[in-house]
């Protein structure tokens, strides 16, 4: 049988799979050739990996691989249910626990690259890790979408390594009894906005008051339709270039935000470019190691790949 070795791992609630042998060999170069060539030729492992019968909709999978930037230490590929992410902010903190576990990592930076761009882990002593993640900026504000069975939804479309809309005043309760809701909402909204000029957008982010503490409750929908645990770092990352936009939040001002669980991360940011728009975001979680496995390929498993 063939064997791939893994590390799991949840930020927030958020699982994150790190392969640590056994992944395919996506051969050298710039690590966005790297995911073209995983994608085309070897997708069947992502599927394997992070899909059932092994893996779940809301898996993430971080393959590690000799980074292309001389300034990074590794480079990572993070990819879900129905492809790849080009970055992963709870992941990046699941990634940073995990090489703490095996002894790889000691508290300090750990700069990964990324398909799209180098970004920094840093491991603190007590656990949390903080992750400086790559330029961000808002593209359109306020961006009018007419959603079939919904109506006109107003929102932001942001970069912060993944494509965002992000929308405030969509009368939704961001509650978890209802998920199957606030996912049906949300899928609707991202057809509708993949269709009327923003075909880019793969997140739909809602936000909401925050609880005790915290400054905004969310519901992230990614890509694959499973809905993110964790307050998600792209996600926090995108909304604080909105705050920075719109003049709403000072540089390195804490902001709280809290996932649907009611799990916390707390984003900073830095002007690189006030003209542009773009910022240097900075968000702070923490993740769990939780399991250690072999994922074993059996050639008479109808099954061995993943149901796709």
């Amino acid at each position: 049988m063939q064997e791939i070795r893994v590390l799991d791992s949840h930020t927030g609630g958020e699982p994150t799979r790190v392969v640590l042998d056994g992944g395919p060999d996506l051969g050298t170069g710039p690590l966005a050739d790297r995911v073209r060539r995983f994608r085309e030729q070897f997708d069947h492992y992502r599927s394997a990996i992070v899909n059932e019968p092994r893996g779940s909709d809301v898996m993430v999978g971080a393959l590690l691989v000799p980074p292309s930037d001389p300034t990074c230490q590794a480079g990572v590929i993070f990819f879900n249910n129905v492809g790849y992410l080009g970055m992963c902010g709870h992941g990046t903190m699941g990634l940073a626990v995990t090489l703490a576990h095996l002894g790889r990592l000691q508290p300090g930076d750990l700069r990964l690259d990324t398909p799209v761009g180098p970004v920094t882990a840093t491991l603190h002593a007590g656990g949390s890790v903080s992750v400086a993640n790559v330029p961000s900026y808002r593209k359109v504000k306020a961006a009018t979408i007419d959603v079939p069975g919904v109506g006109r939804v107003t929102g932001d479309v942001a970069w912060a390594g993944n494509w965002f809309f992000l929308v405030g005043d969509h009368g939704q309760a961001l509650d978890l009894a209802r998920v199957e809701a606030l996912t049906d909402y949300s899928w609707r909204i991202r057809q509708a906005v993949n269709a009327q000029g923003y075909p880019e957008v793969d997140h739909v982010e809602l936000f909401g008051p925050g609880g005790v503490g915290s400054h905004s409750r969310n519901f992230v929908l990614c890509p694959g339709k499973a809905y993110d645990r964790s307050p998600c770092g792209t996600g926090t990352s995108a909304k604080l270039a909105c705050l920075a936009a719109d003049d709403k939040l000072a540089e390195d001002q804490p902001w709280i935000q809290e996932s649907i669980l009611g799990s916390r991360f707390v984003g900073r940011y830095r002007w690189i470019d006030r003209t542009a728009g773009t910022i240097a975001p900075v968000v702070t979680g923490t993740a769990h190691v939780n399991a250690e496995a072999t994922l074993l390929i059996d050639e008479t498993d109808p099954f061995r790949w993943g149901i796709r």
